[in-house]
């Protein structure tokens, strides 16, 4: 975790972008308390797939168990903070949290906060590239994370915020 606080105060990007890419708690409740606005979800997909061998690996299941894939906005009042990828094992959900992660535009961290789930992020990394994902070429910062919940990887999480000056809060 040391190398991830290194690494993210050597690049010259806003404070509030370095605090949500490094924070090991909820990105949803940071951008409300940094914006002043409720954040919403925009759901662009959201299905169940079979894990690939990768996708079992990242997530320490079996190759070809059920596991909801979602990708998302995280917007404050009009503006796109974050686009978020999530796979979620459908045995490891608790009872009730299939429903809120898959139907709805419910955020995970608040999914989390609902069903009482005592759980931690594991940053497993971060980077700067260049991508598409809001819609033209930019500059952002990648990080990938897993949330462990009782010693296992109950989530997969990367989230992806440019790094423009809408950070600039």
């Amino acid at each position: 975790m040391d190398y991830i606080i290194e690494s993210l105060c050597k690049l010259n990007i806003p404070t509030c972008l370095r605090i949500c890419a490094g924070t090991d708690g909820s990105v949803t409740h940071l951008l409300e308390l940094m914006t002043g606005q409720v954040v919403h979800v925009k759901t662009l997909q959201q299905q169940v797939i079979e894990a690939s061998d990768k996708i079992a690996g990242l997530l320490d299941i079996s190759t070809g168990d059920a596991v909801n894939e979602r990708t998302v906005l995280l917007c404050a009042g009009n503006i796109v903070y974050v686009y978020a990828q999530s796979l979620v094992p459908i045995n490891r959900m608790p009872t009730g949290m299939e429903g809120d992660l898959t139907r709805a535009d419910i955020p995970i961290g608040r999914i989390l906060k609902k069903y009482a789930i005592e759980s931690r992020r594991e940053i497993d990394t971060v980077e700067v590239s260049e991508s598409q994902v809001f819609g033209e070429k930019c500059t952002v910062l990648s990080r990938t994370y897993r949330i462990i919940h009782n010693k296992i990887a109950l989530m997969w999480i990367n989230e992806v915020f440019p790094t423009d000056n809408r950070w600039n809060l």
